[in-house]
């Protein structure tokens, strides 16, 4: 029994060794890239392609993200409707005060506020996927240009906002200047620098949203139901 542990024991050692080799090699470095104008006019670019103006006038978002969460995004009133599992909340993107649901039963007190955090959360991130290409010039954000082998990038660095502050994204531009794809710097992921594509482009009300997001080997984040008011 004692030399069959030695060898599983052994074994582990050898699998995590081969993880932690292959996150090693798989990381890449952050760019250093340039900032000022071509950061800046480039950035016009993409948000031109995009229709940003016709973004902004949106009044209402929805989308259906992996793994069972809905989203109504009332961009007009600063409000969030989030279903996921038997949860329904309700709350402000700004003050993020709102009213949890598990069953249709209201929640109260700390129940309440953890609903709240976790719908905040998935928010943040799920909402990101749709629309992250109109959030490069927040509050807290820095540009800079990169050349990348398939063309004209922007770096983006997240110095605060979100549920992650200080991710860095390198957004890879078409001839068109609409992204093609992004390659990410994120506290959440174990490999820095991999890259989705972005495609599925199609117009909403004015608005170029792309829902489609393929990564490495199988792995895929596609939103479903997108639609605007």
């Amino acid at each position: 029994m004692r030399k069959f542990l030695l060898i599983v024991f052994s074994l582990l050692l050898v699998l995590i060794s081969v993880l932690v080799i292959t996150v090693a090699i798989a990381n890449e470095p952050l760019p250093e890239g340039e900032v000022g104008t071509i950061a800046e006019e480039l950035t016009d670019k993409m948000l031109e392609a995009l229709s940003y103006e016709a973004y902004q006038k949106l009044e209402v978002i929805k989308w259906s993200f992996p793994r069972g969460h809905h989203f109504v995004w009332n961009k007009a009133q600063d409000s969030v409707e989030v279903k996921w599992s038997d949860y329904r909340v309700l709350f402000k993107t700004k003050t993020l005060d709102g009213q949890a649901y598990q069953n249709g039963q209201e929640l109260s007190d700390e129940d309440n506020q953890k609903a709240l955090d976790q719908a905040w959360a998935l928010f943040a991130n799920d909402s990101f996927w749709l629309v992250a290409p109109f959030k490069v010039r927040d509050p807290g954000t820095s540009r800079k240009y990169v050349d990348t082998e398939r063309g004209p990038g922007i770096l983006v660095t997240y110095s605060g906002g979100g549920v992650t502050p200080g991710d860095s994204y390198i957004w890879i531009l078409g001839e068109d200047f609409k992204p093609i794809a992004w390659k990410l710097w994120t506290q959440i992921l174990p490999i820095q620098g991999i890259e989705f594509s972005w495609h599925g482009w199609k117009q909403h009300e004015g608005v170029w949203l792309a829902p489609l997001h393929q990564g490495p080997g199988p792995v895929s984040v596609d939103l479903k139901n997108v639609a605007v008011n």
